[in-house]
């Protein structure tokens, strides 16, 4: 029964993908103004195009606890901001360090810049200006969440990019 289930259920999966994927040759204009618009990203290989500064970028860069090391998937969203950066159509940028409210003020504004400073220095590693971009650090100041859980704490250590 489980089975033949699974199997019915696979089935509905790549028709549904097949079908997703076809191509229409009918160059009717009431069929295009039937089919709701959907937003893609534009291909891989359209760098210069001026669509992919109207794609939004998440500007939170998340940390570890007590750490100012960047992630890998980080580094990757990182990457996509140097790209606009270079591009020359951001002008300044802002990097707010942030930490969790563990520690003394003094120990999280330091741990706040050594991020905000991490960021700036991956930034400049890939062509940005570095004199476009201004550090800061807020420590525990100005926390996205408040709560005393590591949940809370977890969306407090973070470098913002403004």
């Amino acid at each position: 029964m489980f089975k033949s289930v699974k199997t019915g259920l696979g089935l509905v999966f790549a028709l549904a993908i097949v079908s997703g994927c076809s191509t229409s040759t009918n160059n009717d204009s009431s069929a295009s103004s039937t089919t709701p618009a959907v937003a893609t990203p534009p291909p891989a290989d359209t760098t210069a195009d001026t669509r992919m500064d109207d794609i939004p970028l998440e500007d939170v860069v998340y940390f570890d606890f007590d750490q100012s090391l960047l992630k890998p998937a980080t580094r990757d969203l990182l990457i996509s901001h140097a790209e606009r950066m270079r591009a020359g159509n951001t002008g300044p940028v802002r990097l707010e360090g942030h930490a969790d409210e563990l520690g003394t003020r003094e120990y999280n504004l330091a741990l706040g810049e050594r991020r905000a400073k991490a960021v700036r220095d991956f930034l400049v590693l890939q062509g940005v200006d570095g004199s476009t971009l201004e550090v800061i650090s807020y420590g525990e100041e100005r926390p996205a969440q408040t709560g005393s859980n590591e949940s809370a704490r977890a969306m407090n250590r973070r470098v913002v990019i403004n």
